[in-house]
C-alpha cells in the first residue's frame, strides 16, 4: 500500500511541477510578444506618412498644387509610389516606386518598379530625413537631389 501511495504523491508532483513550468513558460511568451508588438508599433510620424501627397515646390519655394497633372507620391506603411502624366494628354509622363523603412525621421527609398523613363532608378535607395507638418510633407535628399514639399491631396 505505502508503495502505491508513493507512487501516486510521485505522480501528483510531476503533474503539478509540469503544469507549474507551463504555466510560467506560457506567461513570459505572452509577456514577450506583447513587448514585441509595442516595439512594432508605428510611430505618430509614420502614422501621418500614410496618404496620397502631391508635389507643390521645394523648401522657400512652395506654390499651389496643380488642377491636373500633378506629381502624385502614394504612401502607405510600407510602399510607396510616384506617378505624372501630361496635365492635357493624360498619358503617363513617368512612373515608378518600391518600398521604404522609416528610422526615426530618416526615410530610405528603394526603387522596385518602373515605366521606360525612370528605368535608371530601378534597385537604387535613396535617403531622406523627413517632417510632416499638418498637410505638408517635406523630404531633404541626402546625397540626391529630391529635396521637395508636399501636400495631402483632398
Amino acid at each position: 500500500m505505502k508503495r502505491i501511495t508513493i507512487n501516486r504523491h510521485i505522480i501528483r508532483a510531476a503533474a503539478f511541477g509540469l503544469l507549474a513550468l507551463t504555466l510560467t513558460t506560457a506567461i513570459v511568451v505572452l509577456h514577450a510578444e506583447d513587448k514585441a508588438s509595442a516595439a512594432a508599433a508605428p510611430s505618430q510620424l509614420a502614422k501621418d506618412l500614410i496618404g496620397t501627397w502631391i508635389l507643390v515646390g521645394e523648401p522657400g519655394k512652395v506654390g499651389e498644387a496643380p488642377a491636373a497633372g500633378g506629381r502624385l507620391k502614394f504612401l502607405t506603411g510600407k510602399h510607396w509610389t510616384i506617378t505624372q502624366a501630361d496635365p492635357t494628354s493624360g498619358v503617363t509622363i513617368f512612373h515608378h516606386g518600391g518600398t521604404y523603412v522609416l528610422k526615426g525621421n530618416e526615410y530610405l527609398e528603394t526603387v522596385e518598379y518602373a515605366n521606360e523613363s525612370t528605368t535608371n532608378l530601378i534597385k537604387q535607395t535613396f535617403k531622406f530625413t523627413i517632417k510632416v507638418e499638418g498637410d505638408t510633407f517635406t523630404q531633404t535628399g541626402i546625397g540626391n537631389p529630391w529635396t521637395e514639399v508636399w501636400k495631402r491631396a483632398n
